[in-house]
C-alpha cells in the first residue's frame, strides 16, 4: 500500500550545505530540509497514522513532524526533489505490513539426525574423561 503526499503538506526550508565545495558552499543555500506533520496529515488515514508514528518513531519529533535532508547536489531544486523522493520512499516502505511468520517443524529426519549428533558428541566427550583410580 502506497500514499501519496500532496505537496501543500510538505514544509521546505534551504540552508547552507557544509563539506567541500570551495566558495560555492559558503554563499548558496542548497541543502534543503523537507518536513511533513505525520500527526496532522489529512493525506493518510487514522490506522496508517498509528503504523507511522510507531515505526518512524525514532526519526518523528515531539511535535509530529518527520524530517529529511538532502545536500548531495550543488542544485537547490534536485535536492528539493531528492529529499521529497526520499520522504516519499520512507513512508511507503514503512507502510508495508510484514508478511506473517509461517510456522514451520523440523522433519523427522532431522530431529533424528541431530539426535544421533547429539549422543554421538556425548560419548566422544565421555572418552576423553579421567579415569578415576579409586575404582581398580
Amino acid at each position: 500500500m502506497s500514499i501519496d503526499i500532496p505537496d501543500s503538506e510538505l514544509s521546505f526550508r534551504a540552508t547552507r550545505a557544509g563539506g567541500p565545495g570551495g566558495q560555492h558552499v559558503n554563499q548558496a543555500s542548497t541543502r534543503v530540509e523537507v518536513r511533513w506533520n505525520v500527526s496532522t496529515s489529512k493525506s493518510i488515514s487514522e490506522e496508517q497514522r498509528e503504523w507511522l508514528i510507531e515505526k518512524l518513531k525514532t526519526r518523528i519529533d515531539s511535535r509530529g513532524f518527520l524530517r529529511v535532508v538532502a545536500d548531495e547536489r550543488r542544485s537547490q531544486l534536485q535536492n528539493r526533489e531528492a529529499a521529497t523522493e526520499r520522504l516519499r520512499t520512507l513512508v511507503n516502505e514503512a507502510l508495508k505490513k510484514p508478511k506473517p511468520r509461517k510456522k514451520t517443524k523440523p522433519s523427522a529426519s532431522a530431529v533424528q539426525k541431530r539426535l544421533d549428533e547429539k549422543r554421538r558428541r556425548a560419548e566422544q566427550k565421555k572418552q576423553r574423561r579421567r579415569v578415576d583410580k579409586d575404582l581398580d
